[in-house]
């Protein structure tokens, strides 16, 4: 099997659009979730996110790519935008390169129905009574909808906007597990360059939910915090006074790489990809196992990939949703598989500041994780003022911390029991 290395880096944060600024934000505990903006969330239940505010992807796109502006959705404009940063930052001509061995692996979720492009034609599908019939839908041929609207909501879109922009005829693929489809498509990157499907992977995720319909559901379900706080003090992993997650949207790509040919062209190379563990819990489709058996499953799974003791972990990148039951449940996992050295292995959770990215929520901490491997820091968590006694590790609280770090574990858990981890190395020449 060959060696597969991160040589790129791509991310469109709530915090911080780019490595430097995401990372700098990270490491000084600067939060990116305010009051939403994309629509008038001002007699919602929940009212702010961590949002992207103000980001233009048509300078990353080609020219002859700008058309297709119109039926992309926001995540696919995330996506494409992190995946130009992860390219340019890995000083990759991919132009020079063999277009049939660079895949694209990204993980996605639900893309949201705009139901504002959908009003024009619903409106007219209204009798003179107000009613709703369907029989009027058509009553102007199918100009009512965009011949190609569809296209903005198949959730295959970003990886193939990705594919398009830089002409990656590779494997393709488009994971959709939920929050855990981030560092799962990492995962199947790093397998596709180990086992030489391909010589370069684009891998990571993209996701944005900030739509009415789907933050009512999110408060319905009882996911989201609905506290009174000031927004950037909402989201507190490990806090006794959690009440929920903040939605979050962004993308995060990593450009995977085999490691004799990256070392070749001299590229700067942020970490080692050692393994990736995935598991299903069984159990509920939306409440984690509480004694966390599938979760600890999945670390195990990776660290056995990775030919790591548990014993030489450093950090955790945590999962840290901010609510009750997922912080308690991925306690657990990490106690079961690190036993008593659990409360020496320091893990924070960047949810903290940026909220829950969901499809993408992976691969942005997969971005972190990378930085805390190449720079020797860890993020905060910040908001962690009232330790849950049930919560009783070493979560990093409020400042950052440098400290060497040779190995670390990301975990991901997600909404019908899905799990993954990935485990990476400082690479050292």
């Amino acid at each position: 099997m060959r060696r597969v290395v991160i040589t790129g880096l791509g991310v469109v944060a709530p915090n911080g659009v780019g490595k430097e600024a995401f990372w700098n934000a990270c490491l000084h505990g600067k939060s990116g979730i305010d009051k939403i903006e994309t629509f008038d969330a001002s007699n919602h239940p929940v009212r702010i996110a961590g949002e992207v505010r103000k980001f233009d992807v048509a300078p990353f796109l080609p020219d002859e790519q700008r058309k297709s502006l119109k039926v992309m959705s926001r995540a696919s404009r995330f996506a494409l935008g992190a995946a130009a940063l992860a390219v340019r930052d890995s000083g990759l001509d991919l132009q020079k390169e063999n277009p049939e061995q660079i895949g694209v692996v990204m993980g996605a979720g639900l893309v949201p129905i705009e139901t504002s492009e959908l009003a024009p034609a619903l409106s007219e599908a209204c009798d003179e009574n107000g009613r709703f019939d369907p029989r009027l839908l058509s009553k102007n041929g199918d100009s009512v909808v965009f011949p190609l609207w569809l296209l903005k909501h198949l959730p295959n879109m970003a990886a193939a906007h990705v594919s398009m922009a830089f002409n990656a005829q590779g494997p393709n693929n488009t994971i959709t597990t939920a929050c855990v489809a981030g560092t799962q498509a990492i995962g199947e990157g790093f397998r596709l360059v180990e086992r030489g499907d391909a010589e370069i992977v684009l891998a990571g995720g993209a996701d944005s939910r900030l739509e009415p319909l789907l933050i009512l559901a999110y408060a319905a379900m009882g996911a989201l915090s609905r506290s009174d706080r000031p927004p950037e003090e909402v989201s507190r992993p490990y806090d006794r006074l959690r009440d929920g997650f903040v939605m979050g949207e962004g993308a995060g790509v990593l450009v995977l790489e085999e490691l004799e040919r990256a070392k070749a062209r001299g590229a700067t190379i942020y970490a080692e990809v050692l393994g990736f563990g995935s598991s299903f819990d069984a159990y509920s489709l939306t409440k984690p196992e509480p004694e966390a058996r599938g979760a600890a499953r999945a670390i195990r799974e990776a660290l056995r990939e990775a030919r790591i003791d548990h014993r030489d972990v450093d950090y955790i990148n945590a999962h840290g949703t901010s609510t009750r039951l997922n912080d308690q449940m991925e306690t657990v996992a990490i106690k079961r598989v690190f036993g008593e050295g659990a409360v020496q292995v320091p893990l924070s959770s960047i949810k903290s500041m940026i909220g829950h990215l969901i499809g993408a929520a992976g691969a942005v901490e997969a971005v972190a994780l990378a930085m805390s491997l190449h720079e020797n820091a860890i993020p905060p968590t910040i908001n962690l003022t009232n330790p849950d006694p049930q919560c009783d590790l070493d979560y990093v609280p409020q400042t950052a911390r440098e400290l060497p770090i040779r190995t670390a574990v990301s975990t991901s858990f997600g909404f019908g029991g899905q799990n993954g981890a990935l485990v990476m190395r400082k690479f050292v020449a």
